[in-house]
């Protein structure tokens, strides 16, 4: 079913410019929003004004990620460098430099000072950014990495490619050698890792399914489920064992390759946007699609959601929208004693005088 796109909670004024990475501040009303003109913006979308710009890349930034405690976020672009900022010195903290092509995404871990970054050189590399070190390059996909993921609790991580694959990698000895550290080791191990790869991050699932090249992968934050999105213009969904990782099932309807896909925090639905100017939510218990949000001219390129409210974001060609799927206070209405008001699809009433359990369903609401 379709209906028509959500009035967006702050339309910020961006024409022309395309997003291409997004990311939420995870207590204040901020989000940082990557551009394909070369800049970094820094916006209040509760009042819908720019804060602040950060301009020091040469070249498109296509990915952008905030610190979940430090005032920090990272950035990567076309030319081939992660950028550490701090916001509150609004300064670039350091550069990181390794990746010989253009960077897609990038991303802190939730626990220990690592950033993971995606590239077109084919590697994803996971950098130390409290010692500037390289921690590990991961090798094995043949085309593009068009995104790489941390787990949000376990030791993996997920990467997408052109090569028409997603990969689930196993860093648990990564964390284990980062628990001891050593500076010998430490700098022996960077040696390693720059050089010849490494051995501590090994590929524990290569998902294979998508006819054409995959943009995106993203773990469910609870369950074994990974969603991925391709050029195929299919969703589909897999399930992590312990010794292998399996498809589960393919949601179709875009009809344009799928640029990015992303669980829901705190519903069962799946999200994603695509080069045909859709945004489609899905059932992740039905398997099927419930809402389609549609722009006239504006292609889709990323989707990012608030860490703890019910807010998400979508990049799109002109810039990007912040809005909810979901009203958080029910329709309702005062007559004379009574308090008339919508829940679970239902119209029901409430009346004053008669206490707390006076409320009686009057009908039940269907959507046309």
């Amino acid at each position: 079913p379709s209906s028509p796109p959500p009035p967006p909670r702050h339309p910020l004024p961006n024409r022309s410019n395309r997003v291409k990475g997004l990311s939420f501040h995870p207590s204040r009303p901020w989000i940082l929003a990557s551009l394909h003109i070369g800049i970094i913006q820094f916006w209040d979308y509760r009042m819908g004004t720019l804060l602040e710009r950060f301009d020091e890349h040469e070249g498109p930034v296509r990915g952008v990620s905030f610190h979940f405690a430090q005032p920090l976020f990272v950035s990567g672009g076309d030319d081939y460098k992660v950028k550490v900022w701090n916001y509150k010195l609004r300064r670039c903290v350091f550069t990181q430099l390794g990746h010989l092509d253009y960077i897609r995404t990038v991303q802190f871990h939730h626990e220990y000072p690592w950033i993971v970054s995606a590239s077109d050189d084919q590697t994803i590399r996971i950098t130390n950014w409290q010692s500037r070190s390289c921690v590990a390059v991961l090798t094995g996909h043949n085309h593009y990495v068009m995104c790489a993921q941390f787990h949000p609790k376990e030791d993996l991580l997920v990467s997408a490619s052109l090569d028409q694959t997603a990969r689930v990698w196993d860093i648990a000895m990564l964390r284990k050698k980062a628990s001891k550290p050593g500076l010998a080791s430490q700098v022996g191990a960077s040696l390693n890792n720059e050089f010849f790869g490494g051995t501590d991050a090994i590929v524990k699932f290569v998902l294979e399914g998508h006819d054409r090249g995959v943009n995106w992968a993203t773990f469910h934050h609870s369950l074994p489920l990974i969603a991925t999105g391709a050029d195929d213009r299919q969703v589909k969904l897999w399930r992590m064992g312990e010794a292998k990782a399996w498809e589960v099932d393919t949601l179709r309807g875009h009809v344009n390759n799928v640029s990015c896909v992303m669980f829901h925090p705190r519903s069962e639905l799946l999200i994603s946007n695509s080069e045909d100017r859709s945004i489609r939510v899905w059932d992740l218990s039905k398997r099927t699609g419930v809402q389609t949000f549609r722009r006239e001219h504006d292609r889709f390129w990323i989707l990012a959601s608030h860490p703890e409210r019910n807010m998400l974001a979508a990049g799109h060609d002109s810039g990007l929208l912040v809005f909810k799927l979901e009203r958080e206070r029910p329709a309702a209405v005062v007559y004379g004693d009574s308090l008339y008001y919508v829940k679970d699809r239902y119209l029901k009433m409430h009346t004053f005088s008669k206490g707390p359990k006076s409320d009686v369903t009057l009908m039940s609401l269907r959507r046309t």
